[in-house]
């Protein structure tokens, strides 16, 4: 006989014993680990549970914050760009402390989740600090409102008619129909001039006269072209006025107001005009001369 089997005792017997011990043994092992797993188990159900619930109302919270949120920035006027940006942002903000409340209701530690995005927020600041600084440009002159889509600006990077306000550039039109495009990190940090922010402008124009023209006759012809232009708003003062006395001519001025699409039109045809009258009235308007004397040698 083989070692381990006992005299009249033959080897299919001995492994139907051991089956059969097995089969003992097993249900007895699964019922005592699952005794032991059950309150975890029981526990780690309940939590999730909770956990469930809170992400599903918090959800619904936050849905109801964004339309209250919309219709707020709506009221105020607010830019679409800037009004989309920041719901996104803040949505991101409130699905975030969602999380965090979810995982600590579920047992995650979420100060280790909280350390991490902090270091990977800095490490990504630091590399793109250029764009953020025209990005809370962009939010600055979008909350400020200092210039609209449609008016006319001028700054130190140019000068155009602004055609779309972005949160890290903005894009204006020359008048010669070029597209200049200017972050908005510098346009929100540095002096700039909105051509178009009311709804009229002054028109000012100067004009030398000759000493020995006649200015009173002058400034009548002059104060006659600003009252009969085309464009010059009547019930605004109009002056006519002696700016300064330089060393070849008496200069003059006048002044008008306009609305804002006549003035280049109204200033163009005054200045026609004050050349071609003040020449059919007599009145001289000096200008630089070179005299050049040539001698003849052979003579």
């Amino acid at each position: 006989m083989g070692d381990g089997v006992l005299p009249g005792e033959s080897l299919a017997d001995l492994q139907q014993e051991v089956q059969e011990n097995l089969n003992q043994l097993r249900p007895n092992v699964v019922l005592e680990t699952l005794k032991g797993w059950a309150p975890g188990l029981i526990a780690f159900g309940i939590k999730l549970l909770i956990a469930l619930v809170i992400f599903f109302v918090g959800s619904r919270i936050i849905k109801f914050f964004n339309r209250m949120l919309n219709r707020s920035f709506k009221r105020v006027d607010m830019e679409v760009s800037l009004r989309k940006f920041l719901l996104s942002v803040l949505n991101a903000v409130m699905y975030c402390l969602l999380a965090f409340i979810v995982a600590g209701q579920i047992g995650v530690n979420s100060a280790s989740i909280v350390a991490l995005l902090g270091s990977a927020s800095i490490a990504v600041g630091l590399a793109v600090q250029g764009s953020l600084a025209n990005f809370a440009g962009g939010v600055l002159i979008l909350l400020m409102k200092p210039f609209r889509v449609g008016d006319y600006i001028v700054s130190r990077d140019g000068e155009g008619t602004v055609r779309t306000i972005g949160l890290v550039y903005t894009v204006l039109n020359t008048g010669d129909n070029k597209q200049v495009v200017i972050p908005n990190g510098t346009l929100s940090n540095s002096p700039l001039t909105n051509v178009t922010a009311m709804d009229k402008r002054r028109l000012d124009v100067l004009v030398g006269i000759g000493y020995h023209s006649d200015l009173k006759k002058a400034k009548e012809v002059l104060d006659n072209i600003f009252r009969s232009q085309k464009g010059i708003l009547l019930e605004e003062p109009i002056d006519i006025f002696v700016s300064d006395l330089t060393e070849n001519a008496v200069t003059i001025g006048g002044r008008g107001w306009t609305a804002l699409d006549d003035y280049w039109p109204a200033r163009w045809e005054i200045l026609e005009k004050i050349k071609l009258e003040f020449e059919a009235a007599g009145i001289e308007i000096p200008y630089s001369r070179m005299e050049v004397q040539v001698e003849d040698r052979h003579s």
